[in-house]
């Protein structure tokens, strides 16, 4: 084998990564140490993103663009995989089951409001200024904000084969433009509180990227090192699931195919890039057959650790995101400026608006930092929601931030029915109208989910 730099298949994956790594340093360096910045609260790596897309155009980094897809695709698959590995748990203030589905409620509904918003104005367009938009691009609009640059990609590229040009690019401009929202639509939020004297600002040290505070060692866990280490465990574990969402998925796919190829034309690339999907769901089994060997004792010891599973999810979602940011082609936006706006500032504030309306039922003992949290993770990810609690709740009082997690996996199972619409949404006009429909009708059913029962202030 040629071990030389003449080998680019062997050293190409590992320039780009270097490459990434050090941009996500310099974008480290940079928050820290320049106020403008750091007083914005970017992430780290929505700053590094957007660095590497600004030296992608200007000519200055060179991207494997196919690479980067690549990254992105399988990191939002090990991230939420890790995620709902996690052993649940309970912070004594709310039954977290009972929040859990409300605040997964919330967040799916959110997705709700996103997608009406967005297929209301790429409809418009289309029957209007710009007949040819690609009617079902407003579906685009929760992929990039609501569920960020990993299902923006995806979904965009799905449906640039089917016939939006330019789709992948225009998903992953919605999730970059959402990072922006997230940060300086909820910092000029949380100042305009401050300043009508509903808020106190808190100093605290400032904390960024995908982090959330953990026990590093539960009772009963496997040791820190022994035979094999307690981080190469939780790695294995991780890539098993992955492994075993391969094998489910291809085996679904390929039983499709047999039945019917019209059906597999349409489902099979929803089920490849909803792949998340199923490895959460593979990931929450494995989890309750681990809890199961041990309450029958034919398991001594427990093997997740939600400190180094945490640490997984935020390495793979800080990749995720850098990645898909510098996948953006620049070039595929010319034609659709007008609906990327649009879609932009009436996603913005639709999401504000129904957040304000149902978190100050579902959240009334702490309104806003339920609010702020949800609104940062509703149009970024829930780095950027942890970083605008931070600035209300500094050291993690209220349940706001366990509620983001809880919520994330319980609406994993809620936006199931997403992912028929999506596939839905670009076969046809009428279909895209009848997606529409569902929409509105999933979101009230979820909106009395998320308000069901009675909340005492």
């Amino acid at each position: 084998m040629d071990y030389s730099a003449m080998n680019t298949g062997l050293w190409s994956p590992i320039i780009q990564v270097a490459i990434v790594a050090g941009v996500i340093l310099l974008a480290n360096v940079m928050r820290r140490k320049i106020a403008l910045i750091r007083n914005a609260m970017i992430p780290t790596a929505v700053l590094a993103g957007f660095i590497m897309l600004i030296g992608k155009f200007a000519g200055v980094i060179q991207v494997n663009v196919e690479f980067f897809e690549m990254l992105t695709y399988h990191a939002i698959a090990i991230g939420f995989i890790a995620m709902s590995l996690r052993t649940p748990e309970d912070n004594g203030l709310e039954s977290g089951k009972h929040i859990g589905v409300k605040s997964g409620a919330i967040i799916v509904s959110s997705y709700m409001v996103q997608g009406t918003i967005g297929l209301l104005i790429s409809l418009g367009l289309a029957y209007t200024i710009k007949p040819d938009m690609f009617k079902a691009a407003g579906i685009l609009l929760p992929m990039g904000y609501g569920q960020g640059p990993g299902q923006a990609n995806n979904i965009g590229a799905t449906y640039q084969a089917l016939g939006f040009e330019g789709g992948q690019s225009f998903g992953l401009a919605i999730a970059a433009a959402g990072y922006v929202c997230a940060c300086v639509v909820g910092v000029f939020y949380i100042n305009y509180l401050i300043k009508k004297g509903r808020l106190t600002k808190t100093d605290h040290d400032e904390i960024s990227g995908s982090v959330t505070i953990d026990t590093f060692q539960d009772e009963n866990e496997i040791p820190v090192s022994e035979s094999l280490d307690k981080f190469s465990v939780q790695a294995a574990l991780v890539l098993v699931v992955y492994g075993i969402t391969y094998l489910v998925t291809w085996g679904a796919t390929s039983g499709i195919s047999m039945i019917s190829e019209g059906i597999a034309n349409t489902v099979n690339p929803l089920l490849w890039g909803f792949n998340f999907i199923i490895g959460s769901a593979l990931a929450m089994g494995g989890r309750f057959v681990l809890s199961h060997l041990r309450k029958v004792k034919l398991m001594n010891r427990q093997y997740q650790n939600n400190y180094l599973l945490s640490r997984i999810s935020g390495l793979a979602f800080d990749v995720m995101i850098v990645a898909g940011l510098a996948c953006i082609k620049m070039e595929d936006l010319s034609g659709l400026i007008l609906p990327f706006i649009l879609m932009v500032v009436f996603g913005a504030i639709g999401t504000l608006l129904h957040l304000q309306f149902v978190c100050r039922r579902v959240y009334p003992n702490y309104y806003y930092e339920g609010l702020v949290s949800m609104f940062g993770m509703m149009t970024g990810t829930i780095s950027s929601g942890v970083l605008l609690l931070r600035e209300l709740d500094p050291q993690m009082k209220t349940p706001a931030g366990n509620n983001l997690v809880l919520g994330s996996s319980c609406a994993i199972l809620l936006a199931v029915p997403l992912l028929i619409l999506v596939g839905m949404a670009p076969k046809s006009t009428m279909m895209a109208f009848l997606t529409l429909g569902c929409l509105i009708v999933y979101y009230f059913i979820l909106l009395g989910i998320a308000l069901s029962g009675k909340k005492k202030k």
